[in-house]
């Protein structure tokens, strides 16, 4: 037979069970193997005719059963040789492995640190360029509003100053914007998390917008249950509230209706803000909804102009949200859309 000579016989480790029909071992030949005595290997053998199997592993033994007149033979064959090398190779090729996995892992964090270090310091600049920028503008801003304001005085009011006094109000804003948002990259790891009444919090926020409301025929529903608290900075999540709340006022259009509302699920408080939207079918807003929290991002540049916005509300609520270890996600529902922020629940007395 392939890979078998005259001298397998010798160098293998054997032994051989012979049993009846019925089962009952009358013949054992153990002379080619000294790990076992007489009674082992009958043990041995019994059990492996007792559970049907005709080939397999008991303990370091391979057997094999085969029919013969007088009933079965069984063939045990030692491998603990053959397991012991399978074992030494594989922890060899394990040990290769994982010295390979190492040394790959450290290649690519120090290539990865110097080839993302340009990156990460553009992205700094970035940072301050913003943050720089809107604070030397504040003051200029400021003088220009102030001089408006004393021309107005003197020459009394006219389209132009009003224009001025209109556009330095929409800048300053812009300028608070950014400058929050800034203030936000910088110190999303050191967010001061206290535990406050979320409910609350938002009836307070709710309450202004319910005369703006009345005033532009929009219907404002709110379902907030008790009692359901929240962990985070509780300014930072009140002025997240506030924009999407302002957010959907905008754009719930002519005898729109708003909804809010508070629940809890699971460890989390979770806040869904719904305002009616027109679109075609054809319109972009479906497409383009992960996109409504990009910076500077309009759906709609024509409306967001009339309504007075810069695409940065949304931008500032998804960043306080994820400062404060929690989400916000835009989908379409029904003749509208609804934004979910989720926050982590704290439980208040």
């Amino acid at each position: 037979m392939a890979g078998l000579s005259e001298e397998s016989r010798f160098v293998t480790r054997y032994f051989i069970a012979r049993a009846d029909k019925d089962g009952k071992i009358f013949q054992l030949d153990t002379g080619h193997v000294a790990a076992l005595t007489s009674s082992g290997a009958q043990r041995l053998a019994l059990e492996v005719l007792e559970s049907g199997r005709i080939t397999g592993y008991t303990g370091v033994y391979k057997f094999l059963v085969s029919d013969r007149f007088y009933g079965r033979l069984v063939v045990f064959l030692d491998c603990r040789e053959r397991l012991g090398a399978v074992g030494r190779v594989l922890g060899v090729s394990l040990a290769i492995g994982a010295g390979g996995l190492v040394v790959v892992f450290a290649l690519i964090s120090i290539f990865s640190r110097r080839a993302i270090a340009p990156v990460a310091e553009s992205i700094e600049k970035q940072r301050r360029f913003i943050t720089d920028a809107s604070h030397e503008l504040k003051t200029p801003l400021a003088i220009i509003s102030a001089n408006a304001e004393v021309l107005g005085y003197d020459c009394g009011e006219n389209e132009w100053l009003t224009s001025i006094q209109n556009q330095t109000k929409r800048l300053g804003a812009l300028i608070g914007d950014m400058l929050m948002l800034a203030r936000l990259d910088e110190e999303r790891d050191a967010v001061q998390s206290t535990v406050f009444s979320l409910d609350q919090a938002l009836r307070e926020t709710v309450e202004p917008y319910e005369a703006v409301a009345i005033t532009r025929g929009l219907k404002l529903h709110t379902e907030i249950n008790s009692r359901i608290g929240c962990r985070g900075d509780q300014q930072s999540i009140r002025r997240a509230l506030s924009a999407l709340l302002d957010n959907a006022l905008k754009y719930a259009g002519g005898e729109g209706r708003v909804e809010i509302s508070l629940t809890r699920r699971g460890r989390w408080s979770v806040v869904t803000v719904f305002n009616t939207v027109k679109y075609d079918a054809d319109d972009s807003l479906p497409e383009y909804l992960d996109k409504l929290f990009d910076r500077f991002y309009r759906a709609d540049s024509s409306r967001s102009r009339n309504t007075g916005g810069y695409g940065l509300g949304l931008s500032i609520t998804r960043s306080i949200a994820e400062a404060n270890k929690g989400t916000i996600t835009a989908k379409l529902h029904d003749e509208g859309i609804v934004f979910t922020v989720t926050l982590p629940y704290a439980d208040v007395r």
